[in-house]
């Protein structure tokens, strides 16, 4: 038996689908056939259709003997996906085409029910589909597709209607997010990932497909759709230049004509192969390569073939594509030539080292381990979340719901940024200086980097990695108490060294318990660090302020491979106020903090700032960039708290900032670890550390959720990078902030230093003060004594 669902017919005894309920349906919109090749758009697709039912929507097949239009659905055997091919006469009008579309689209869902999910990969599409109700609008921006051969004129209009609509953005590359990131407040970079599993059997090769068996050796390979990205002149130069190689191109012809592919004896074209045979010709092959043409249409490419070739053990040479040399310019296995001698020459380098599966493997296996389509699933699926629960966000442009329209209102201040030094100045220039306050932020939600909110295991996580509250200063204690209660939390954390797991910051029980001593008092553990100890003068790195204190043995396991991966430079190159921020004791104190003041705020951060920013002269503008409010609604003063280098154009070049992507997980049992924080110092493990927030909430909950995270060079901001010419940038953008009136830049971001949260709030606090001294009477007065009502979201009209 069969029934028929939304989405096509479907076998009654599926057991795909589980007995739970399922999410909302996805709609995913594509210009790339479902059977054509198995990438990014499959990759995700399936893993969303674990969950969910998809629907594939392809472009039309045109049949000139059919003058009804028809829809084909089929439903993929493997990944449970629904492919819809529309079947369309010839010759239709661009406007009879579109009708044709949206009516067999509206028939399609016409018993979806729940709320859909639009997901697009061409805005193309958008015309017949725009009308469906979505509850989130995602727009997978995973190539330039104007860049593309034959182009549609109206691609760029409609890009840019489908960025007005939708909910949430990402991007194939971090090149693609730079040109991307202006025009939409939601933008992130998701580069390829792999599925390392499945490419990895190549490594173990053991027969070759029959029309590559007879190939000489060496063979140097590519696979991937053949068209205007590939360097046809490159391919012919290498194959002249060593006849003695077997070059194999295995993929589609597709834009150009196939008479104008190179042929020489040792060039073969082996044709399209489906995902699951790609494995077993890589397994075949020397060295892969990526030969692709320098132009227009390669511009933002990410391929992700590179980490597919590296997962199979080969190493790889590409021509200069911005996105390699970015993400793997510095990793030994791929050589970048740009000239075609140069891609020769890389390729015989290649050879050598496949030679040799030594510790270039190592290294690309760390690399991918951070790398899988399933932790790129998850934290897509993590941010949807976030944007389906701001939906109800205020944009900063809108048309009036009435006439006459109301007047825009005008604010004394416009704060961009909700998190600490944001609200704690929107708090005070609203409930202390009585001034009227728009606070701006492009993320969903307030709190900013401190965001925590309940899982669906109903414990309370932090966003953006554990957030520890601790202080000397009973002032800002006082006054963050005024919107939050506190939890009393002493921060423990341990060290994994090669499975041992020790107290970190080095005291007593480490050294103990590393070495297997038995020192008894501070002045035995003074002792045994004074004997490693190494002097160094002058202190100038933070390794000088480690080795100084402790020798180069306990610097090499705790500091250096950690400092490596969280900085992506060694501690001998960073200032050395990096690791001076870590203490060493001889007692056997454990906690993380000497703070005299250390607790967590009971219900939360988010909770605390909701209550922090709960006042009637306070409006929020959440989900929306600064500098589209920034001309919507006129303010006599601004107050910001994002990247100064950001808010002057990137004038003098981007200020270097580490970022982080962090993986959250749940785990089926009640505790995961022993305390909230494990480090992992080696550089051979990629995540720095793993939190457990039960330890932080003081919940109590049948399973427990989970954050790794992983150091990054491409993200959000995070970590201003401590060197000298890196100050010296920021003292030129300084200069330019100085030289303004009517804006007051303050916060981590806007002073380019990195603060622990009390410190943000003090720094806040103290800018407050100085505004208020010298400045005249508060604008509205009798603002201090009225009634206190919730922060209220800006609206239409």
């Amino acid at each position: 038996m069969v029934r028929l669902s939304a989405f096509g017919h479907v076998p009654e005894n599926d057991d795909t689908r589980g007995g739970t309920t399922r999410a909302g349906p996805v709609l995913c919109f594509s210009h790339l056939r479902w059977a054509f090749v198995f990438q990014r758009p499959q990759h995700l697709m399936s893993r969303f259709a674990r969950e969910r039912d998809v629907l594939y929507w392809e472009e039309p097949h045109y049949l000139d003997e059919r003058e009804t239009p028809w829809l084909e659905t089929a439903r993929c055997a493997v990944t449970g996906v629904t492919v819809a091919t529309p079947q369309l006469p010839r010759g239709q009008s661009p406007a009879n085409e579109t009708a044709m579309l949206k009516r067999l689209l509206d028939t399609c869902l016409a018993d979806a029910g729940q709320p859909l999910m639009r997901w697009y990969y061409t805005p193309m599409m958008l015309p017949f589909s725009e009308h469906v109700e979505a509850q989130c609008v995602v727009y997978d921006c995973m190539d330039e597709l104007a860049n593309f051969k034959n182009a549609p004129a109206e691609l760029m209009q409609l890009e840019l209607r489908l960025f007005e609509q939708a909910d949430i953005v990402f991007t194939g590359g971090y090149s693609l997010y730079e040109a991307k990131r202006g025009r939409h407040a939601n933008v992130h970079a998701f580069p390829s990932s792999v599925d390392v599993a499945h490419f990895a059997s190549a490594r173990s090769h053991d027969e070759d497909p029959a029309d590559q068996a007879g190939l000489p050796r060496p063979r140097f390979g590519f696979y991937g759709v053949v068209d205007e990205r590939m360097d046809l002149a490159l391919l012919a130069h290498v194959a002249d230049a060593r006849p003695d190689w077997s070059i194999v191109i295995v993929g589609p012809v597709v834009k150009i004509d196939p008479a104008d592919l190179p042929q020489r004896p040792n060039l073969q074209y082996l044709g399209g192969k489906t995902y699951d045979e790609l494995p077993a010709y890589l397994g075949g092959w020397d060295v892969a390569l990526m030969p692709f043409a320098i132009n227009d249409s390669t511009r933002f490419i990410s391929p992700t073939k590179t980490p597919e070739y590296l997962a199979a053990g080969r190493p790889v040479v590409s021509t200069p594509i911005a996105d390699v040399i970015r993400h793997y310019g510095k990793v030994a296995a791929v050589k970048i030539a740009n000239t075609p001698q140069a891609f020769v020459e890389a390729c015989d380098a290649a050879l050598a080292m496949s030679r040799d599966a030594g510790a270039w493997r190592v290294e690309i296996d760390v690399l991918l381990a951070r790398m899988s389509w399933d932790r790129t699933f998850q934290h897509m699926s993590e941010l949807i979340a976030l944007a389906i629960r701001a939906a109800d966000r205020a944009h900063p442009i809108v048309s009036p719901t009435s006439w006459p329209a109301e007047r825009v209102k005008r604010y004394d201040v416009m704060v961009v940024g909700a998190g600490f030094a944001g609200a704690v100045m929107a708090e005070r220039l609203a409930r202390d200086g009585g001034k009227r306050v728009l606070v701006v932020d492009r993320r969903p939600h307030v709190a900013g980097n401190a965001f925590d909110r309940l899982d669906d295991a109903g414990v309370l996580i932090h966003q953006y990695g554990p957030h520890i509250f601790h202080t000397n200063s009973s002032d800002i204690v006082d006054y963050l108490s005024r919107f939050t209660e506190w939890r009393p939390y002493e921060h423990r954390v341990l060290a994994d060294i090669d499975g041992l797991r020790v107290p970190m910051p080095i005291n007593r029980t480490t050294l103990n318990l590393l070495y297997g001593l038995d020192l008894s008092s501070d002045a035995e553990a003074e002792a045994f660090l004074a004997g490693k100890a190494e002097p160094v003068e002058p202190i100038v790195t933070s390794a000088d302020v480690v080795i100084s204190k402790v020798g180069r043995e306990l610097y090499e396991t705790f500091f250096r491979g950690y400092t490596r991966k969280q900085w992506g430079m060694d501690p001998s190159e960073l200032d050395k106020s990096v690791t001076a921020r870590v203490p060493t004791r001889t007692s056997t104190d454990d906690r993380y903090f000497n703070d005299s003041f250390q607790a967590m705020p009971r219900d939360g951060y988010t909770k605390m700032f909701e209550r922090m920013l709960d006042h009637p002269n306070i409006d929020l503008l959440l989900g929306v960039d600064f500098e589209e409010a920034r001309e919507a609604y006129p303010h006599d003063h601004l107050v910001f708290t994002g990247p100064i280098d950001e808010y002057f154009g990137y004038r003098y070049g981007k200020l270097p900032y580490r970022s982080l992507e962090f993986r959250h997980e749940t785990r089926d049992c009640e505790w995961f670890q022993d305390v909230a924080v494990v480090n992992f110092p080696a550089e051979s493990v990629p995540h720095t550390r793993i939190t457990e927030y039960k330890h932080l909430t003081g919940q109590i909950a049948p399973r427990t959720s989970l954050t790794w995270e992983i150091p990054s060079a491409t993200g959000d901001p995070y970590y201003p990078i401590p060197r000298p010419e890196n100050q010296a940038l920021f003292k030129r953008y300084e200069a330019l902030a100085l030289g303004l009136s009517g804006v007051t830049f303050v916060g981590r971001l806007a002073t380019y230093r990195y603060y622990n949260m009390d410190q943000v709030v003090g720094q806040a606090l103290a800018t407050y003060r100085r505004m208020a001294s010298s400045s005249a009477e508060p604008a509205y007065p009798d603002a201090r004594t009225a009634v206190e009502q919730p922060a209220r979201k800006v609206s239409a009209g």
